[in-house]
Formats: C-alpha cells, sequence, structure tokens
C-alpha cells in the first residue's frame, strides 16, 4: 500500500538464504478501484476515464519511488505501458457499448495482480516473474470458479521443476482449464495462490505478511486491547476464518492442512 511497505518486501525477501516464492497482491486499493472504474465505464460515465488515469499515475509513482533509474526502470516501464495500454482499451470498449460481462470484469481485475508483480520483480534483485495463469487453473462448477486440484498440482510442479532463487507470482488470478480464459479466486484469494504453491512444492514455510502480526483475539479497530494469538491447530484456523476472522482468507488453510 506504500512504498515503505513495498520496500519492507525487499528487505524480508532478500534476507531468505532457501529458494523463495513471493505471492503478491495489487497495490493496495487498486483491486477495489479496477472494479468502480468499471462501472463507471459500463454506466457511460466518463468519469471512468480520471480514475483509469489516477490508477496510471500511481503505478508510475511507485516505480519511480522504488525503482532507481536505469534500464531495469526502462524495461519495467515497457512492461507495464503496454498492461495499462491493454487495460486503457478494454475500459473503452466497455464504455462504447455500455456492458460489462463477467469475462471481461474478470479480465479488468486481474491487472492489479500483474502489474504489481511486475513492479516487485524488478524491485528484489535476481526475482524471476511467473504468470499464475499458466499452473493454476479452475473449473466453474455452481456459478463459481473452482481450483482444479489435479491439473494445478501437475503444472506447478512443472513450471517449478528448475527452481530459481526468487521467484514473484501474481496472486488471484487463473485460468480456466477449458479455455484459458483469465479467472480469479475470489477477492483474498492472493493468500490462496501462496497457500496451493505452498502446497504442490512441499515447501517447508507458508508466511501470510500482512498488516496485522496473526490471528487476533477480536478485530483490534473495534477491541483496543485484542491480542495476538500465539499459535492455532489447522482446525481452529479454519473455524476462526470460517466464522470471519478477516486476517486469511479462508480456503487458504485446506491446501496447507496437514
Amino acid at each position: 500500500g506504500s512504498v515503505e511497505s513495498i520496500t519492507n518486501v525487499k528487505k524480508i525477501v532478500e534476507a531468505i538464504d532457501e529458494p523463495v516464492v513471493v505471492v503478491v497482491s495489487a497495490l493496495g486499493g487498486i483491486t477495489d478501484k479496477l472494479i468502480e472504474t468499471s462501472r463507471l465505464a459500463a454506466a457511460g460515465d466518463e468519469k471512468y476515464s480520471e480514475e483509469f488515469n489516477a490508477m496510471v499515475e500511481r503505478h508510475r509513482a511507485m516505480v519511480e519511488a522504488v525503482i532507481p533509474a536505469g534500464e531495469t526502470r526502462d524495461a519495467l516501464n515497457v512492461r507495464l505501458e503496454a498492461l495499462l495500454g491493454e487495460l486503457r482499451s478494454i475500459y473503452h470498449g466497455v464504455y462504447l457499448i455500455r456492458d460489462m460481462t463477467q469475462k471481461t470484469a474478470n479480465v479488468i481485475v486481474s491487472y492489479g495482480e500483474r502489474m504489481s508483480s511486475q513492479i516487485v520483480s524488478a524491485l528484489i534483485d535476481g526475482a524471476s516473474c511467473y504468470d499464475s495463469r499458466e499452473f493454476i487453473k479452475t473449473v466453474r462448477k455452481h456459478n463459481r470458479n473452482l481450483v482444479d486440484f489435479d491439473v494445478t498440482l501437475r503444472l506447478t510442479l512443472q513450471t517449478f521443476a528448475r527452481m530459481p532463487k526468487i521467484v514473484v507470482v501474481p496472486g488471484f488470478i487463473a485460468s480456466d482449464i477449458a479455455d484459458g480464459e483469465t479467472t480469479n479466486l475470489g477477492r483474498g484469494g492472493s493468500d490462496y495462490t501462496a497457500a496451493i504453491i505452498a502446497a504442490a512444492l512441499n515447501a517447508s514455510a507458508l508466511e501470510i505478511w500482512t498488516d496485522v502480526d496473526g490471528f487476533m483475539t477480536a478485530d483490534p479497530r473495534v477491541i483496543p486491547n485484542a491480542y495476538t494469538i500465539d499459535e492455532l491447530s489447522y482446525n481452529e484456523a479454519m473455524e476462526l476464518c470460517n466464522f470471519g476472522a478477516k486476517v486469511i482468507y479462508p480456503p487458504t488453510i485446506y491446501p496447507v492442512r496437514v
């Protein structure tokens, strides 16, 4: 959400000795902004263009703040401008036809993670960037996109067969197993992406870095004296998630549960 936060990611990851997969969400607030801009465009409201331009400036400012001038920044800007150009065209199309399908909505919200992963991979020394849509596959059931774990496991193992020291992966996004169209794992799905990859690769640990220290006894914004719970079983963590604990997206626990 800030220059300080994204710089902390670099420090945390570069301090790890073993190979690491870094799963990133969109920059803070961008997913909501992508959705709201879609609604404006679909309603024929020209203000969508202002909202889009604000997102453009947000990403450009982040790059300028965290990536030193030079070849790395120049190459990153080329990739980002290509993504922003695609997104601009999609929004313009939605505005012209005054309609937005679910397929289009899925593509639009994917840009948040696709852009943030490019920024983070350029920021972290020696990092490679993989597209999670190539190995996390979903099937459409009961009007929901559900992970096909058999195919996803096989493709994840293939993708990471030669594991680089650091890999950055966009969270949240996936693709349909039948037609390859962009799908997603639901709001909060970056945690889920990380859990799927960790389980497939039999990782030594899955760490969810967020703005609180862990599961707490209550929402600290409501209960000031809430405190962090030192240790939970997988079952206890799943129950807390299902009963409203927002620190972790509920499906996250399932893939890594032992």
